[in-house]
């Protein structure tokens, strides 16, 4: 792999903190609708499902997912909605309401802090904030284009009550503050009834086999090729795909594709991931705690510190290291699962492994701690590998 060296410019051009997010509180034809009037609309990578051309988007280049967020207050709804794409919600804390089909009949699931939940595109999916104001839904979707959504019937034929209609080509059209109806671009019509029921229907109890509680989550001391050594102790639990572990044991929740993997770090101050690189994108949302990442290497180091709700996009291809500062409080933006550790949500393009190449000094310590890598890419004791390979 080519060496890349990523500049200071670009370090801060791809971290995206709290404080950088920027609202689109229009961003769907429900923005009239009573009791869906006050959401808010994030889009940090790629612009998602917007359907307003003035959405900010903190990162546009592609990145073969997107990444967004949806904020509410109590009591206000998103609407009923079908994605073609992968939909998947991480609660950043609060309460929601998850119900899905055409209805929102077809079953229900109460969401809280730390979960992650993958909803099958092709159904119809809408939530609703039981909990705080501040509650937040981080949600990442798959490939760089989705193809937008499509509403429930009802939501549109509302919405068009209020002088908002959605051009075929996913643009909003607001009559009421003066757009006019385009003659170039035929207006979406409510889904027919007899596609709505060719739509799969799934149980409460296959939802809940879709969803990765703190409860649920499965971590390995043992994912990667540093585990042993100063630093790198920390341990990854497998959410969608088998991304980066080398763990040979480790079975992710979820094995569909989505065009990403996803996968929680945790660690205690002082330990994470040592340095490695490897050639798919990736995004780093911190949930939980401070982290210090330092990418490149050598004199051409460059850090940033993340804290709660900071995220970071990692270009392919340059060495990055991941440590925790601090251990996650309520007082630092948001506790762990696990109390004395940080929670690291980590995002890479793909639907196959995530092979990791390991700097020379990782690869030689962990050879003199007992550990290497087989051809497969999994670790292996040292003293079977060698063995294994002796002349008799």
């Amino acid at each position: 792999m080519t060496d890349l060296v990523v500049p200071s410019t670009e370090v801060t051009r791809r971290t995206i903190r709290r404080s950088d997010w920027v609202a689109e509180n229009a961003a769907f034809i429900d923005c009239r609708t009573p009791g869906s009037d006050r959401k808010s609309n994030y889009a940090f990578i790629g612009p998602g499902v917007s359907q307003n051309a003035k959405q900010f988007i903190n990162l546009s280049e592609p990145h073969g997912y997107n990444v967004g967020a949806a904020g509410m207050p109590n009591g206000v709804n998103n609407n009923l909605h079908l994605h073609f794409t992968a939909e998947v919600f991480i609660n950043f804390g609060g309460t929601f309401r998850v119900r899905w089909g055409v209805d929102g009949q077809q079953g229900e699931y109460v969401s809280t802090d730390g979960d992650i939940i993958s909803v099958p595109a092709w159904i119809f999916r809408g939530f609703t904030n039981e909990g705080p104001d501040e509650g937040l839904l981080l949600t990442v979707l798959g490939q760089d284009v989705t193809g937008g959504i499509i509403w429930g019937p009802s939501v549109l034929k509302e919405a068009e009550s209020y002088g908002l209609h959605l051009t075929a080509d996913n643009r909003l059209i607001d009559t009421v503050a003066g757009d006019e109806l385009p003659t170039d671009v035929p207006l979406i019509k409510p889904m027919k009834q007899a596609s709505i029921d060719e739509l799969t229907p799934y149980s409460v109890e296959e939802m809940r086999g879709r969803v990765t509680q703190a409860g649920d989550r499965r971590y390995s001391a043992r994912a990667t090729l540093g585990h042993a050594l100063p630093g790198g102790g920390g341990e990854l639990a497998l959410v969608i795909g088998y991304g980066m572990s080398e763990d040979r044991r480790q079975v992710p929740r979820l094995h569909e594709p989505h065009s990403f993997n996803m996968a929680w770090l945790r660690a205690t101050p002082g330990e994470g991931l040592l340095r490695h690189r490897h050639d798919a994108t990736q995004t780093l949302l911190v949930k939980a705690g401070r982290w210090r990442v330092t990418l490149n290497a050598g004199a051409e180091e460059e850090t940033v510190v993340l804290e709660a709700q900071d995220m970071l996009s990692v270009l392919p291809g340059s060495w990055r290291r991941f440590e925790l500062l601090e251990a996650g409080t309520a007082e630092n933006g948001g506790a762990a699962a696990e109390p004395g550790t940080g929670e690291l949500l980590v995002v890479n393009a793909g639907d196959g492994r995530i092979r990791l190449e390991w700097a020379p000094e990782v690869v030689e310590a962990a050879f003199d701690a007992g550990w290497m890598l087989d051809p497969n890419g999994y670790l292996a004791p040292v003293a079977v590998m060698v063995t294994a390979t002796e002349d008799d």
